[in-house]
């Protein structure tokens, strides 16, 4: 059995439901993901009813719910199918249509349990695995210290273009690696290369203050970030990852995709006061 991802002793982080089938779950799934079993009768059933009601990211997946839908509206915008991972609300009814996908009646199943929305991955473990393949395991045992030890990846803005993170995770080389990032934005006081010999860097020294002046760097980094994401992807990193890099990513969005302010809260996952747009 695989524990939850924990953020304190009394909240689950998240939870990876799989609903495809054993063979194909052991073949490979998606890392830290539990399998959801069958009933004699052939019913979904519910792992742990207690721990769900502390679980705060509940997410769901089969082989390739929403698929189709997915890829008509690829057509629609013409992007491409690492456009990244979308999840959808399963809705609260608790009907089961015949046509649906195992994710869909499981999530319905599940909301009954869940003091939050439950989610299902759009497009299931078909376009996850293709777009994420370095987040694949075969591992079906993992042990509490693995789980304290695994590193989280840079938190993903713009689908395979833009990601923001923190210094530990800008100077690992296989998340450079798996994540094909091609340039590095630091918006730390500290000058570091972490880049051997391919590859950008702009160094923006801004201490971690309140009082600090990053708003009159916005233009040199959002130049720099447009013009290097036609090589590659860019990872916008500070020390901790926080305050500095998420303002300078949501400057970003604003100047060059004309994001509002609102729309710039929803893409990143640091929505404290820290964040300030004046000099």
């Amino acid at each position: 059995r695989i524990p939850p991802l924990k953020a304190n002793c009394s909240v689950l982080l998240g939870l990876f439901s799989d609903a495809r089938s054993q063979p194909e779950f052991c073949d490979n799934h998606i890392i830290t993901a539990q399998r959801i079993e069958l009933s004699p009768a052939g019913e979904y059933l519910i792992p742990n009813p207690e721990e769900l009601g502390c679980v705060r990211f509940c997410v769901v997946y089969d082989h390739d719910t929403g698929l189709t839908d997915w890829q008509e509206k690829e057509k629609e915008t013409g992007n491409g199918a690492a456009s990244g991972t979308e999840i959808s609300s399963s809705g609260s009814t608790s009907s089961q249509d015949a046509g649906e996908g195992g994710a869909l009646l499981h999530a319905r199943n599940l909301e009954h349990f869940s003091r939050h929305p439950v989610l299902v991955l759009k497009g299931g473990y078909k376009r996850f695995s293709a777009c994420y393949h370095f987040l694949k395991s075969y591992k079906t045992v993992w042990m509490p210290q693995e789980l304290d030890n695994f590193e989280p990846y840079p938190v993903e803005i713009l689908p395979a273009k833009l990601y923001m993170g923190n210094f530990k995770q800008a100077s690992d080389k296989q998340i450079q690696k798996d994540l094909k990032i091609k340039a590095l934005v630091n918006v730390s006081e500290e000058p570091v290369t972490l880049f051997a010999e391919e590859g950008k860097s702009l160094h923006i020294p801004v201490p971690d203050s309140l009082k600090a002046d990053l708003f009159s760097s916005f233009a040199t980094i959002s130049h720099f970030i447009d013009a290097q994401l036609e090589v590659g992807a860019v990872l916008v990193f500070s020390s901790l990852g926080i305050s500095r890099s998420s303002t300078a990513t949501m400057a970003y969005l604003m100047h060059s995709c004309r994001f509002s302010l609102q729309v710039c809260h929803c893409h990143s996952p640091c929505r404290n006061s820290a964040l300030h747009f004046s000099s």
